[in-house]
């Protein structure tokens, strides 16, 4: 741990910070898990759904700053080819 008093602060702030994310970051990889799912048993309509929840968790990550846009376009590019190639 720090002697200086602002950088134990920052440790601290630090900490939380990552706990926060933990739970954004987790639910990210639970959604993209869905949309993969989804389309591999061939079900368009949970596939269209677990899509939407992405998107959106996609889009919160940029915003939150732990994913960067090129990241989050790669993804969402791969998650709706998965969709549309759904019989």
């Amino acid at each position: 741990m720090a002697n200086i008093k602002s950088q134990k602060k920052r440790a601290l702030t630090n900490l939380k910070r990552q706990n926060a994310l933990a739970g954004e970051k987790s639910a990210l990889k639970t959604a993209i898990k869905a949309v993969k799912t989804a389309a591999a048993a061939n079900d368009k309509d949970a596939a269209v759904t677990a899509m939407n929840q992405a998107n959106k968790l996609l889009d919160k990550a940029i915003v939150s700053g732990f994913k960067k846009k090129n990241y989050v376009a790669r993804q969402k590019s791969r998650l709706q080819k998965a969709v549309n190639n759904i019989a």
